[in-house]
């Protein structure tokens, strides 16, 4: 999958074109983590709009096709978090790690997101200019050895 650069304008993509470039794809089921007052609207909406169906809240039991993390620097331990979203994460599925943008507030380290994502055991592949004030960091889990 091909990512926009993260200095890449908004514009360019909008909301429902940087949805996509995310790796949402109609039909499937998105468990939302993070959410709060200052999480970007016109994303979800967009996500929700690309996907075909609302977003589950973190408390949902089935099984995932996505997940999307909304996460501040003063969220907490960025790796348990992480870690709280595999369990209903279908397989090849990846975590979209949404941060706010250097300069905001809560903004995240790239070295802590590298970290953390090694820690629960996940890759970055790469990131993308979400939305005005949030960067999405795609995660996924390492392919598996072949036998």
């Amino acid at each position: 999958m091909e990512f926009l650069a993260v200095n890449a304008p908004v514009a360019a993509s909008g909301p429902g074109g940087t949805a996509a470039r995310l790796g949402f794809v109609a039909g499937q089921v998105v468990q939302e983590f993070g959410y709060d007052d200052d999480v970007d609207e016109d994303l979800r909406d967009a996500i929700v709009d690309t996907v075909g169906g609302d977003l589950e809240y973190d408390d949902f039991t089935g099984v995932a096709d996505a997940v999307l993390l909304w996460w501040r620097d003063e969220d907490g331990d960025l790796a348990d978090a992480l870690v709280d979203g595999l369990p209903n994460l279908a397989e090849g599925a990846a975590i979209v790690l949404l941060t706010p943008k250097p300069g905001r507030a809560g903004k995240v380290d790239a070295a802590d997101i590298e970290e953390a994502a090694l820690t629960a055991g996940l890759h970055p592949t790469g990131t993308v200019n979400a939305a005005a004030d949030w960067a999405a960091t795609r995660l996924v889990p390492p392919k598996s050895v072949r036998r």
